[in-house]
């Protein structure tokens, strides 16, 4: 085996004789596979990689794992197609084109076919073509299910004077529901940092958040889909007690109008 060190703690291997299980590394994310699935297409340039025929080298990372510089949760279904030798997505996957990028990337070019033969996922403005107003929403404009928007905020006052100035100030939006609704209904617009697992649409997740805090922008996506808002709750304001502390930026006059707020929706 010949190795290079080469910067950030990462080594380079040139030849080496690798085992019937590789551990990787993928932009951060941990894999577990076995050699046969790497090298079952050899001209792709995994393939190439892990037989050592092709001019890509590999390198380890600190820990000794294989490391890829590429996209570690795409990743995952790449390592899906070459074990089932098809593409498997989860409903309203919105991350096609950068699966696409990927496979290309690897030398996957059946793979990139599959991809491109896949059906567009409707955009919103599909589904506003159903009419909003019957009695009961057809069930072909999604599947039924609830989605809860919440959001703490304040009413913010003007200074020199000014106390009868006042807006409303949102800290952040939340998003409760089946991940697969939650991910329809607001699409780009949902912030899943919080929520590393991306791949189970059928559970509930309460980590959810906008990237924006605009609380109408919300309505008008839920809206778009057929949900209708059928239970709120909030908290009134004045709530903070005297000796409570302050939040940062907040003053104290700003502080007696803070106020929670729960919307419940459903698409029956």
């Amino acid at each position: 085996m010949s190795v290079t060190p080469t910067r950030g703690g990462l080594e380079e291997i040139r030849t080496v004789n690798f085992p019937s299980v590789v551990e990787l590394n993928v932009g951060g994310v941990f894999y577990t596979t076995s050699l046969s699935t790497l090298t079952k297409e050899p001209t792709s340039l995994l393939g190439q990689m892990f037989t050592g025929k092709g001019s890509k080298t590999v390198m380890r990372d600190s820990k000794g794992k294989f490391f890829i510089d590429r996209d570690g949760v795409i990743f995952r279904y790449i390592l899906d197609y070459l074990r089932n030798q098809k593409v498997i997505l989860p409903e309203n996957f919105h991350e096609r084109d950068r699966l696409k990028q990927e496979a290309e990337y690897f030398h996957l070019p059946d793979m990139v076919a599959s991809i491109a033969s896949l059906t567009p996922i409707p955009s919103h403005s599909h589904r506003l073509s159903v009419p909003l107003n019957t009695a009961t929403t057809p069930h072909s404009v999604g599947p039924p299910g609830y989605i809860t928007v919440s959001y703490r905020g304040t009413f913010a006052f003007g200074r020199d004077g000014l106390a009868d100035v006042k807006f409303r100030k949102l800290t952040r939006i939340l998003v409760c529901g089946k991940v697969g609704l939650c991910r329809e209904v607001f699409g780009e617009t949902l912030n899943e940092s919080r929520d590393p697992d991306r791949c189970n649409n059928d559970r509930y997740t309460a980590r959810f958040f906008l990237k924006h805090n605009f609380l109408e922008q919300a309505f008008d996506n839920l809206n778009e889909a057929s949900f209708r808002c059928v239970a709120a709750a909030g908290s009134g304001t004045a709530c903070g007690g005297p000796g409570e502390p302050l939040k940062p930026g907040m003053d104290s006059e700003e502080n007696r109008w803070n106020h929670y707020n729960e919307f419940v929706f459903v698409r029956p």
